[in-house]
């Protein structure tokens, strides 16, 4: 008899699928990826079969690959059809979140380029020509430049 199925039939089969299926649901959590919750679900289902029917080890992890394949394809199928959407787009994204906003000239923006004050921070700044104490609306970023337009 195989080492792993013989230590594996000296326990109750089906607490070992269900400990390893609650160990990669805690796994999932700590480490999130949206891969091992899927190997825990079919762990989970294999440990309930264990415990519902007499069913030897060797087709208890023939199932569980089975059933792994299974879930592992689906849940990449859902996931495809129904992507997660956040909640806000513009979360730790600074730039995002000043576009629209008002901004104060520094330092005159000649040759498009100048500074510009807006909340507690100066920024260097891009955009048309504006003299100091200028009032700029902030369109976006790049990196760390605010890209502006003169506030008519």
């Amino acid at each position: 008899m195989d080492t792993v199925t013989g230590w594996l039939s000296s326990l109750d089969a089906y607490w070992f699928w269900l400990a390893l299926g609650l160990f990669l649901a805690a796994a999932e959590m700590l480490v999130p990826g949206i891969f091992l919750i899927w190997l825990a679900g079919a762990a989970l289902v294999i440990g309930a079969l264990a415990f519902l029917l007499p069913i030897g080890v060797p087709l208890q992890i023939l199932l569980f690959a089975v059933l792994a394949i299974a879930t592992l394809y689906i849940g990449k199928r859902y996931l495809r059809d129904n992507p997660i959407v956040s909640a806000d787009p513009a979360m730790n994204k600074r730039g995002l979140r000043m576009a629209g906003q008002m901004a104060t000239v520094t330092q005159a923006i000649s040759g498009g380029q100048g500074r510009v004050h807006h909340g507690d921070t100066e920024w260097i700044a891009r955009g048309a020509d504006a003299p100091v104490g200028a009032r700029v609306r902030i369109t976006g970023t790049d990196g760390a430049e605010l890209l502006v337009e003169p506030v008519e």
